[in-house]
């Protein structure tokens, strides 16, 4: 998040699009819940009518896929009808003539057969984000789960730095992290293009560092995405570990995925409980859970905290630092000493500009969000305050409207997508082995509008079976008008409804990350 969790308190404007934060995250939308109290407006795109959408102002209902579309068409607005903040633009940003010269072709009228929502809502939208002071962005993987995730974050760079909305207060880009830790992995190089820090793996200078630092010679090349390591199982890559991952219910084309991880000659899992991932595994280590460990993690405000140990841990689960540092060691690196969760924070902050003001011990009250370049540095809750990183100017971004990877036809005529559900935390290794949750969720189902339940011969309760072009699962029948005619939603996280057998069409060609968010499928009765 560009912002501190408590500027969520302070926008004048809420923007929320491609994320059902009153589910995923409900504890942060409290805080939206009392900016719209105090008199802040929302504008919500979802395809849903979520919670989140009932409390708008404007809710647009965009068909899934269709999010640059809207974009381009509010940039247009804005553009129009004067509402760009010039200083700002001319101050901070740079290629804003061809960027401001292309978006005259998107006016609202072009964009609405193609969202699905009238274009007065969309000029509605342009306006009240515009005439925001300030306007707040706040997104999910309903914007990055798309082949073209980064042309959507783009876009919303775009619209922010048109109207001055970055390095202020109740303003900025926002995206909620999915899980507790995903910030604070991805600061330590669990990202493909990174080392620790962000720090570019294709740049020689870091990788001789690293280089350096670890006493191997890397490539200063990007590694591969999982999506490259998982179709190169048995031809290239012959063992995998996977820690803290149930890859076989979260990722998509789980036929493929399945496939790929029984062509392995060795794969071993780190978890705390038996996964169906670990079903597959050759060794499985019991990690520590996080009431058992001694540690650091960085949330999705980029506040880096202690977690400190509750319980002792349970039979001979090791924190997962000491058992990748063992894996390691009895592969001859000797690089790996570390004795303490202590150690290993404290390398992090040598090697890390972002951390480099940081240590174990400053972090004790857990205060700090990054960038905290040297000692007695206050941390940074707000980015791009003043400037930009180095000095460096803000980029618009000309991009284009791309349909999704498949759309609907005569064979698969209805949009499926899916997300999370209040109840049932991601794959429910953890919320499916908790007394309880399964009376408020005992099972999943298929949200089908009633028109298209009428249409199909569905029944409410009764069972659905749901193709594309992947596959086909069985799953019961929700009729409601929460999901829009012709779009079908359900979630991801029971294994006995899989429904990333159908998923999979397509990659965003930057990221890699997998179209979850849109899929055609065919619905019929069973």
């Amino acid at each position: 998040m560009s912002n501190p969790l408590r500027d969520m308190e302070k926008p004048d404007l809420i923007f929320a699009i491609g994320t059902n934060m009153t589910e995923c995250h409900p504890v942060a939308a409290t805080r939206l819940k009392k900016a719209i109290t105090d008199g802040a407006k929302m504008v919500v795109a979802d395809p849903r009518r979520t919670r989140l959408a009932e409390m708008a102002d404007l809710h647009l209902p965009i068909r899934v896929g269709s999010d640059v579309a809207l974009l381009l068409a509010m940039a247009h607005v804005i553009h129009r009808e004067g509402l760009i903040d010039e200083s700002f633009v001319a101050d901070r940003t740079a290629d804003s003539d061809q960027f401001l010269k292309h978006i005259r072709e998107f006016p609202p009228e072009w964009a609405a057969p193609i969202c699905e929502v009238p274009a007065e809502d969309i000029e509605q939208a342009g306006l009240m984000y515009g005439r925001g002071n300030p306007s707040a962005i706040y997104y999910t993987l309903g914007i990055t789960e798309h082949i073209c995730g980064v042309d959507n974050v783009q876009s919303l760079c775009n619209i922010a730095l048109m109207t001055g909305n970055l390095g202020i207060e109740g303003g900025g880009i926002n995206p909620m992290r999915g899980q507790n830790n995903i910030q604070g992995a991805g600061d330590c190089g669990a990202v493909p293009a990174n080392f620790p820090g962000f720090q570019p793996c294709d740049n020689p200078e870091f990788a001789e560092k690293f280089s350096k630092e670890y006493g191997t010679e890397i490539d200063a090349e990007r590694g591969i995405t999982k999506v490259t390591a998982l179709n190169r199982c048995g031809n290239g890559i012959h063992a995998m570990i996977i820690d803290g991952e149930n890859t076989v219910v979260s990722d998509p084309d789980r036929n493929h995925c399945e496939h790929a991880l029984k062509s392995l000659d060795h794969l071993v899992v780190i978890d705390i409980f038996l996964t169906e991932t670990g079903e597959l595994a050759d060794v499985v280590f019991p990690a520590t859970a996080w009431g058992e460990t001694d540690g650091v993690q960085t949330n999705t405000e980029r506040r880096v905290q202690r977690l400190r140990r509750a319980v002792p841990p349970v039979g001979e689960a090791k924190p997962d630092w000491w058992i990748v540092s063992e894996i390691a060691k009895r592969m001859g690196n000797t690089h790996f000493e570390f004795e303490s969760a202590k150690d290993v924070f404290n390398e992090l902050c040598r090697l890390s500009p972002i951390y480099a003001g940081l240590d174990w011990d400053r972090i004790d009250n857990s205060e700090y969000q990054w960038p905290v370049p040297e000692e007695d540095h206050p941390g940074t809750p707000r980015l791009h305050e003043g400037e930009f990183k180095n000095g460096m100017k803000g980029l618009f971004k000309v991009i284009g409207y791309r349909d999704p990877a498949e759309v609907i036809d005569d064979e698969f005529p209805i949009w499926l997508t899916t997300g999370r559900r209040l109840q049932a935390y991601h794959t429910r290794t953890q919320t499916g082995r908790s007394a309880g949750i399964e009376y408020l969720l005992p099972e999943e189902t298929l949200e089908v509008h009633p028109t298209d339940a009428e249409k199909l011969g569905l029944t409410h309760g009764g069972m659905a079976k749901m193709s594309s072009a992947r596959g086909s699962i069985e799953i019961p029948v929700k009729v409601t008008d929460m999901s829009p005619e012709g779009t079908v939603f359900t979630s991801f996280s029971f294994a006995n409804v899989p429904v990333n057998i159908l998923t999979g069409s397509g990659y965003d060609p930057v990221t890699e990350t997998a179209e979850l968010k849109v899929c055609p499928v065919r619905v019929e009765p069973v």
